[in-house]
């Protein structure tokens, strides 16, 4: 697989507060990401996910190291527009992201503005609707939406754009979980239906089991980083840093310090339940 972001060996602060120290939010860190992957970066408030993210498409630019998206550095500023093309991001609150009445010329939005045709944009918002399966909303108006809806009309927007990654920083913080299993599956469809890199910043464990690999923060540093199975099959390394496993694993956990032999690489209920049946069936 070819590479769709590299960040190697960066550093970032951000500036002091007055009478106070600079903190740095990470230094030294670097991170390859394939093309074609979900990739769930995981991490407490103030682990610097968030941060790192900004850095995917210019948004932020590292002070030291470097960060280059499929061979773009985010810090040539002439390559500033085609960046920002090839890595879309959508943000927590959806209505920020919002900027038109009408949900089809909201999705128009950004083409628009990087001057592709009017026959195209049509194809694209077409496309980008039936991608985040709200095509039969294209005429409605993005307030009289729900949370999730507004956020996969975000989500088309970018699309629209026709990136070839999309980061998404924390995308379901403000939903219902009707809403954050609807943002969730269309994530997952851009990935493993239409080929599209995809980055979700995350806290939540159930969202970054979904992915093909989780990279886990703290403190500005990359703790952990592999499958969801390799990751979350480490409870007590999870624990050290505030976080906690999916509760089957924790349920498995606790089942093997008292003494079952249970594998904890099961991530899934029915994958729990049959490791709990064959434990207790020996």
């Amino acid at each position: 697989m070819s590479t769709a972001i590299s960040a190697e060996n960066i550093t970032f602060q951000y500036e002091p507060q007055e009478g106070k120290l600079a903190v740095p939010v990470f230094e030294d860190l670097s991170l390859s990401i394939e093309a074609g992957s979900f990739v769930a970066v995981l991490g407490h408030n103030g682990s610097g996910k968030s941060t790192l993210a900004k850095h995917f498409n210019a948004i932020l630019l590292p002070q030291g190291g470097s960060v280059a998206v499929f061979g773009m550095d985010t810090a040539d500023e002439d390559l500033l527009l085609d960046v920002r093309r090839t890595v879309g991001m959508v943000f927590q609150n959806p209505d920020n992201q919002i900027v038109s009445n009408v949900v089809e010329e909201d999705v128009a939005f950004a083409p628009e503005n990087l001057g592709v045709a009017p026959p195209e944009i049509r194809a694209r918002v077409d496309d980008a609707l039936r991608q985040v399966g709200m095509y039969e909303f294209r005429e409605h108006a993005p307030h009289l939406l729900s949370g999730g809806q507004k956020q996969r009309i975000a989500i088309a927007g970018v699309i629209a754009m026709r990136p070839k990654c999309i980061v998404l920083d924390e995308p379901t913080a403000m939903l219902d979980p009707q809403g954050r299993q609807e943002v969730l599956s269309t994530i997952s469809a851009l990935c493993r239906e239409h080929g599209i890199t995809v980055v979700l910043i995350t806290h939540h464990m159930t969202e970054a089991a979904l992915a093909d690999r989780v990279v886990v923060m703290a403190e500005g540093r990359i703790i952990a980083d592999g499958t969801p199975r390799e990751v979350f099959s480490q409870p007590e390394r999870l624990s050290a840093v505030g976080l906690c496993a999916p509760q089957t694993v924790e349920l498995l956990y606790a089942l093997d310090q008292a003494g079952c032999g249970l594998p904890l690489d099961a991530l899934s209920v029915e994958e729990c339940a049959d490791a709990i049946y064959r434990c207790f069936s020996r």
